[in-house]
């Protein structure tokens, strides 16, 4: 199955995307792993013509935005984000309504239809730098609530909160932290933002995906707990074979990002199906907000 799905995407001119939360054998398997805009962004970069995404539907959008002249294939259509669904373009409308003028600041966790409607989009790793770029002194972050109350600890500004979140950091609960670092004292705990207020006060570390293995690598600690879906002890691990790395807690498990396997991402290949194409008058002002992100990062 590996080298039927290496032959496809030689074949179709195509590169094969990971989020560090699919399943190992899709890991091993993409010329990319990463988080989903850091992916975006490389394989715009790149010569080929089709972009194969090991995500969610959101990151299929967001390749989209970013690469309008490439073929973005999602290999499982039905591979979601609850927390994207917790807000849609008309309530985002509705909500901005009621509010004073003020900047909309959209976590790329989200749908292309709602980053068309924000100022500027965010990632987990620079929310804070986002959020202080701003010259208000008041906006809305959404949709995640754990990281829009972590953004407004770290800046004096007045930040209005979605309400929604991720189903799989939400599961942490700080017992399930006391107990991991009972059990493993000698480890530094690494939370991921979308993680509760409480997890993310214990935390020694508090980073996203990208974050946490540029972290693991740099740190002369030798064993960590990793706080954030499962999937992640895997390229953390592989990057760092002589260290060790135990899971905040074994439930946390993203059905959606565990639905690709390798048979789904042949079919998409030989078949081309699974297409995510963004409409232009989404895609245009969504591009706007991401790229004003991506400009400040750089």
């Amino acid at each position: 199955m590996q080298a039927k799905i290496r032959a496809l995407l030689k074949e179709r001119n195509a590169i094969m995307l990971a989020h560090n939360y699919q399943p190992p054998e899709i890991q091993d398997l993409a010329d990319m792993c990463g988080d989903s805009l850091e992916l975006s962004i490389r394989a715009g970069d790149t010569d080929a013509e089709v972009i194969v995404f090991c995500g969610v539907h959101f990151m299929a959008e967001t390749a989209s935005i970013i690469s309008p002249d490439k073929t973005v294939l999602l290999p499982r259509l039905d591979a979601g984000c609850l927390m994207a669904d917790m807000i849609d373009a008309e309530s985002l409308a509705a909500k901005k309504a009621s509010l004073p003028p003020m900047p909309v600041v959209i976590y790329v966790n989200s749908t292309a239809e709602v980053k068309a409607l924000s100022t500027i989009c965010c990632t987990s790793a620079n929310v804070v730098k986002v959020v202080n770029s701003l010259p208000e002194q008041e906006m809305l972050l959404a949709p995640d609530r754990n990281l829009a109350m972590y953004a407004a600890s770290k800046t004096d500004k007045k930040i209005h909160v979605w309400d929604g979140y991720c189903p799989t950091h939400e599961w942490l609960t700080v017992s399930d932290v006391e107990k991991a670092k009972a059990d493993h004292p000698e480890a530094i705990f690494m939370a991921h933002p979308e993680c509760r207020p409480g997890v993310l006060a214990l935390a020694d570390e508090v980073e996203s995906t990208s974050g946490m293995l540029r972290y693991a690598r740099q740190s002369t600690h030798e064993a960590f707990i990793v706080g954030t879906e499962i999937g992640m002890l895997h390229p953390i691990q592989k990057q760092n074979p002589d260290k060790i790395f135990y899971p905040a807690s074994k439930k946390m498990i993203c059905r959606n990002m565990k639905r690709i396997g390798l048979t789904d991402v042949a079919a998409c290949l030989e078949n081309m199906s699974g297409q995510v194409k963004v409409p232009e008058d989404i895609r245009i002002p969504a591009l706007s907000a991401v790229k004003r992100m991506v400009d400040l990062s750089r």
